[in-house]
């Protein structure tokens, strides 16, 4: 359905007529500098293209005062002097002649983005506004915010569409106060926040920041606040917080609604509520790194693969700290939490450093049954590998094309195949695969994987005869590491056997979700049984093979759904979905080839940018689920940092 670019040039004009050095930051080339920079990567081309218009004062009083309105009004005709006067009465804040038009034209750009996505006109999108809004109040402007710009989306998405259950994601390095105080004891909104804190020392300086700040009456439990409370929090700090914390409350709730790290966070945020996301700018005032961040953005609800996360995936002791105290103030109010350990723990002001994290993840280490070789020059998952741009996103290939299978317009099946005597040898050193049938799945798959390989192909889908799932898996994995792939994840379900051969180097991470019992043999070799209820699933994935695969930072994906795998089509959909975000995108799903089209048709749609189906009701994880988690989390936690929730004690 496509993306929306909500935009008007009139929300240039604002600007500070005095000399404020507070306030100066806040200045119309936020907005000029991200445009510029999304027209010269063709990405304003590829939106459907939103002139804002002006939010009226009836939409404007869904969470504003009429005296409020009114003062605001007023500004338009007030002199410098006059305009200066009033915006000492508030904190961090100037007006001006333009400003009731333009934070009139911010509030409407929101509205407008929520009528599109919801009517269905489009799948996403982001407004490009300022004034930005979230500190903002009832009756009060803050912090350069005059209307509370999302609050008034939301409670319009209420009031007009009939939602009941809205997610606001506020990841400004400021806490947005304004919107906690408007719906804090509203259980209809969830709102998270992460935000600079320091022990409060941080502005705006607010107690109710804090982590223990999580609503009243009934919406205790819908506020989330995550306060860090020391500078250089990278990118394995944000994305644990997100599998950790916000999404297992975003799934149980069934919610609707460095640069590159924007993309990730934006991608796992789209298999929710169907992919109806609707982004906003806020703050952001280093204008490279915002139009950056604009730009990840925007790419990744067009649909694009998000990029690699640079740096170590490993959260700093400071982080965890604050994870795990919100999880602890959170546990009362959501059962996905009330199973784990959720103890908190002393948060220490001056003990930790964000740049005095641990080294990167080493193949090797105690678990490991063979250590990569002493002569290694480096460790595999130092930096992440970039992959190059693909011609095309997306491609199934079947042994015959299929009729049936309902996909969208550009993703393509495959005909070609590759050349007979090349898979041959490939299939020769399993007698399985030399039947005909067989060596004509192979070729496909061989023919697919070479594309996405030389950069051709982002991802795709193959099929394979039942009876040779593990064979054809295995030839997948060693043709991808003998051409071009440095840090390969196999995520095998059902009852798939890791290949014999397969080494211990570091260069490849074997998860299989469907064995008998939860084991680790080796930091690359998890087995765990298929959860038995939804719960259990979203935990294993969350809990367990996202925080694995963030931590290999993988530059080629494989996904087996071989015999016995158990999966319904929404299930395999999220599970497919959360992991294209890795590589580069570069996912592979191989498929029984007496799966349902219906099958190969969901995971193709997700795999090129759609969103999963819902799972339905959330459910509980069985005590034997969580059990089988939390040992494998103890048995890797020493090796795979991205799996702590908690921080190390240090006596």
């Amino acid at each position: 359905m496509g993306t929306a670019l909500v935009y008007h040039e009139d929300m240039t004009a604002t600007r500070l007529l005095w000399d404020d050095p507070e306030c100066e930051i806040e200045r119309p080339e936020r907005l000029t500098a991200a445009l510029d920079r999304l027209r010269q990567r063709g990405l304003e081309q590829r939106c459907l293209r939103l002139s804002a218009r002006e939010a009226s004062k009836e939409e404007l009083g869904l969470v504003h005062s009429p005296e409020y309105v009114s003062l605001v009004r007023k500004t338009q005709v007030l002199g410098e002097e006059e305009l200066q006067a009033l915006s000492r009465q508030f904190d961090a804040i100037y007006f001006h002649p333009s400003t009731f038009h333009c934070a009139r034209l911010a509030a409407g750009a929101g509205l407008q983005l929520v009528d599109a996505v919801l009517t269905g006109a489009v799948q996403n999108g982001l407004a490009l506004v300022r004034p930005p809004g979230h500190h903002s109040q009832r009756a009060a402007a803050n912090g350069f915010c005059v209307f509370n710009n999302v609050a008034i989306a939301a409670a319009h998405a209420k009031q007009k569409h009939g939602l009941h259950r809205i997610l606001i994601v506020d990841w400004d390095v400021h806490h947005g106060q304004g919107i906690q105080y408007l719906f804090e004891d509203d259980p209809s909104v969830l709102y998270f926040s992460w935000h600079r804190y320091e022990h409060g020392r941080f502005w705006p300086f607010l107690r109710e920041s804090d982590a223990d700040a999580v609503g009243r009456g009934q919406g205790l439990g819908f506020t989330v606040n995550l306060p860090w409370n020391q500078v250089g929090m990278g990118n394995a700090d944000y994305v644990a917080a997100f599998l950790h914390l916000l999404l297992p409350l975003a799934f149980e709730g069934q919610m609707q609604a460095t640069p590159e790290c924007f993309a990730h966070l934006t991608q796992l945020l789209q298999v929710l509520a169907g992919g109806r996301v609707c982004a906003m700018l806020e703050g952001g005032y280093h204008l490279e790194s915002l139009a950056e961040s604009v730009c990840m953005t925007v790419q990744t609800l067009l649909g694009d693969p998000a990029p690699p996360l640079s740096g170590p995936m490993v959260p700093c002791q400071s982080a965890l700290e604050s994870i795990q105290s919100a999880r602890a103030a959170q546990a009362p109010y959501w059962k996905s939490l009330q199973l784990q350990d959720v103890t908190p723990v002393p948060t220490s002001p001056s003990t930790h450093s964000p740049e005095g994290r641990p080294p990167p993840l080493l193949p090797g280490g105690p678990m490991c049954k063979a250590a990569a070789p002493a002569s290694a020059p480096s460790s595999f998952l130092d930096q992440p590998c970039l992959c190059p741009a693909p011609s095309v996103r997306t491609t199934v290939a079947l042994t015959a094309p299929d009729t049936t299978l309902v996909l969208p317009p550009d993703v393509i099946q495959q005909e070609g195949s590759a050349l007979r005597e090349e898979t041959e040898a490939w299939a020769r050193p399993h007698e399985s695969l030399a039947r005909e049938e067989a060596l004509t799945a192979l070729g496909k798959l061989l023919y697919l994987l070479d594309g996405m390989l030389d950069g051709q192909v982002n991802n795709g889908i193959a099929a394979t005869p039942a009876s040779v799932a593990a064979a054809t898996l295995d030839v997948a994995i060693q043709r991808g590491l003998s051409h071009g792939a440095q840090r390969l994840l196999c995520v095998a379900l059902g009852q798939l056997d890791r290949p014999p051969d397969l080494a211990h180097d570091g260069r490849t991470l074997w998860l299989n979700i469907g064995g008998k019992e939860a084991t680790a043999l080796s930091m690359f070799h998890v087995c765990t049984p298929l959860p038995v209820m939804t719960g259990g699933f979203l935990n294993c994935i969350l809990g367990l093979v996202l925080p694995l695969a963030y931590g290999f930072q993988p530059d080629l994906v494989l996904v087996a759904l071989g015999p016995g795998h158990g999966l319904q089509g929404p299930h395999a959909a999220l599970l497919a979905a959360m992991l294209r975000g890795l590589a580069g995108g570069r996912v592979l799903a191989l498929l029984e080839e007496d799966s349902t089209p219906q099958l190969a048709g969901i995971l193709a749609r997700v795999l090129h940018g759609e969103a999963p189906p819902s799972l339905g009701p959330s459910s509980m994880a069985s005590p034997e689920d969580v059990q089988a988690l939390m040992y494998l989390r103890g048995q890797l936690q020493p090796q795979w940092k991205m799996l702590q929730c908690r921080p190390h004690l240090v006596a």
